[in-house]
């Protein structure tokens, strides 16, 4: 098991400490090796960065142990809106953590959906935004030895699947999309049919690249590239710039056992940060933590300077919307 990174680097100059940030990707759980909960997370958005508020995001912890099966995952957005109140109350600082919620829901239910996403609007009327279902797909087995719960196949194929969406398209609320960059086209596909559905990449389409050498690794990047660039073509998709801590794309940092700081991270992730935003422009895009899983790889002051100086080369206007406007104005901070 690799070591958990998530203090490394806490002793860091912060770049730009007083600019706002809306961290638009985290998760809280409980798990037999690694607590993440609220104190946990707002140990780390105040550990110098000026993170204001956050998006919540599932990992079906917290479901409910019992009862039909299609409203088990409110049980999480029960957990996560109780976060949300705790962090509203200002009892444990300025950062308003959780103040939009997306949850799980399984869309291959298609109409029938509708009868949970009612149920979470009136659980969490303020703050429930949204549903991410996992549908990540690889035909390299290896890729799923970091995967807690491994989606089944063929979920954006479902002939039910849109269905689901439109149920959400109907009442105003978006879809975190979580692919590997080859199943960029596919998602594309569905960002047509429901044309009015906001739809939100996340960490970037996820280039998966693990175990390859240099002249892989290059290949991966440039077909990456050219996938994002054509589903940006679509102007209800947006994406959020992060998850570089994820081991599938290949830097292999979570395999260092010493700490790494913000300058080698920026090193490594530049290019890919680059890319996105030009592929989707600012407006269209907003930074993630993607923690406590990214802290695999590195701490979450390190991880925030190395966005902030990956993207020091662009307009002031445009780091605003970066890392706070778009994710204000997609989930309705």
């Amino acid at each position: 098991m690799t070591r958990n990174k998530r203090l490394d680097g806490r002793a860091e100059p912060i770049i730009e400490p007083e600019r706002e940030i809306i961290d638009s990707h985290h998760h809280l759980w409980m798990h037999p090796t690694l607590q993440y909960m609220l104190d946990e997370y707002l140990s780390d958005a105040t550990a110098g960065h000026n993170i204001v508020a956050s998006v919540y995001v599932e990992t079906q912890a917290f479901i409910r142990p019992d009862g039909p099966e299609l409203l088990r995952p409110l049980g999480e957005i029960e957990f996560a809106n109780g976060m949300a109140a705790m962090a509203a109350s200002g009892a444990y600082g300025q950062c308003r953590a959780c103040s939009a919620i997306v949850a799980h829901a399984d869309l291959r239910e298609g109409s029938a959906i509708g009868e949970f996403l009612d149920r979470a609007i009136s659980i969490a009327p303020d703050r429930f935004r949204g549903i991410r279902q996992v549908t990540n797909e690889h035909p390299d087995d290896a890729v799923y030895r970091y995967f807690k719960q491994r989606p089944p196949r063929g979920i954006m194929e479902h002939p039910n699947f849109i269905a689901g969406l439109k149920e959400l398209e109907k009442r105003g609320l978006s879809f975190d999309a979580s692919v590997f960059h080859h199943q960029l086209p596919e998602l594309a596909k569905l960002a047509d049919a429901v044309p009015n559905l906001p739809i939100i990449v996340n960490h970037m389409g996820l280039a998966v690249a693990l175990d390859m050498d240099a002249d892989g690794r290059a290949a991966v990047f440039d077909d990456w590239r050219r996938c994002l660039g054509e589903i940006a073509e679509r102007p209800n998709v947006s994406c959020k710039i992060g998850g570089l801590g994820l081991p599938y794309w290949g830097f292999g940092l979570e395999e260092r056992d010493e700490a790494i700081g913000y300058e080698a991270l920026a090193a490594l992730w530049r290019p890919y940060v680059l890319a996105a935003i030009d592929a989707f422009g600012p407006d269209r895009c907003m930074t993630e933590s993607n923690f406590s899983a990214d802290a695999r790889s590195c701490g979450f002051v390190p991880l925030w300077n190395a966005l902030k100086w990956s993207v020091r080369d662009i307009s002031e206007a445009e780091k605003v919307a970066l890392f706070s406007g778009t994710a204000k104005r997609v989930y309705q901070i």
